[in-house]
């Protein structure tokens, strides 16, 4: 039988749910697979030095990584071929190894894809305003600019990267998808009239909590996504839902681009159903 070596690399990330998601599945489907964090802090190893975890990984015989933050655009260098996806947003959250190649995937924009389809199913997403330009948001971008938004913009601390991630979109989606609007204008005045926010920041991770923005600019009918999973009821989410609005928590996209990497994996479609619940089950002991 087959087994799997696979691992994430990041910065921070002992707390991640990934090993028993990614392991737990495994064993449902009977097999044999392994799950390691490479955390660059307890490595020592800076973010840039992702290549190097690279050329490790594939000596040990690793199948495919992970990568999360802040690694997630630094790693294309690095790489041997890239997804359409992946080379669209440029940004990479899984790597497949294959014949002494490194290939990258960016599941984050199907994984946020499927959790928008299934969580806000009906919602409107003609206008979406985009508080975050790093890989987690460009793949949001992304996404919901394939689904069909028409009016995509995007707000960064760096405006700079916001302009980048904008004119990365308008190449692929016409001169009029998407936009950078500079951090310090009036968030109201994004909000009037869109569709929904998504909020792709690290603000509400439990070593960073507040909120992006105020919470007396959410109204109905606007719908609030925030890619943060941990943890899952945020404090951007409670305000939202306290004022009516529809919203779509990072459980959704976790699960959905874990399932999605785990097939690049094994070549195994995984049961996502299972793994949605082995997740809150998991997030519910996390607390």
């Amino acid at each position: 039988m087959a087994e799997y070596l696979v691992g994430l690399v990041g910065r921070g990330i002992g707390p991640s749910l990934s090993p028993s998601l990614h392991e737990r599945e495994a064993t449902a489907l009977g097999l044999r697979y392994r799950y390691r964090l490479l955390d660059l802090d307890v490595l020592g190893v800076p973010a840039r030095g992702v290549g190097g975890l690279l050329v490790r990984a594939l000596a040990e015989g690793y199948r495919g990584l992970n990568i999360t933050h802040p690694c997630k655009q630094l790693v294309v260098e690095h790489l041997d071929s890239l997804s359409a996806d992946a080379e669209a947003v440029g940004a990479v959250n899984t790597v497949v190894f294959d014949g002494g190649r490194a290939v990258g995937h960016n599941t984050d924009v199907t994984g946020f894809a499927r959790a928008v389809r299934t969580g806000l199913a009906g919602a409107a997403q003609r206008r979406v305003v985009l508080l975050g330009a790093g890989g987690a948001g460009a793949a949001a971008g992304y996404a919901l600019l394939a689904a069909g938004t028409s009016d995509l913009e995007v707000v960064d601390v760096d405006h700079g990267r916001a302009g980048a991630l904008a004119g990365r979109l308008r190449r692929r989606f016409g001169e009029r998808a998407a936009r950078a609007v500079e951090a310090g204008a009036e968030l109201g005045e994004r909000l009037n009239g869109a569709d929904g926010l998504v909020h792709a920041t690290p603000t509400g991770m439990a070593g960073t909590p507040g909120t992006a923005l105020r919470p007396e600019l959410l109204r109905p009918p606007l719908w609030v996504a925030d890619l943060v999973y941990r943890p899952l009821r945020t404090e951007l989410l409670r305000a939202a839902r306290a004022r009516g609005c529809r919203t779509l928590d990072g459980g959704r996209m976790a699960v959905h681009q874990a399932a999605d990497a785990f097939e690049l994996f094994t070549g195994t479609p995984p049961d996502r159903c299972r793994m949605l619940r082995h997740f809150a089950e998991e997030a519910s002991r996390a607390r």
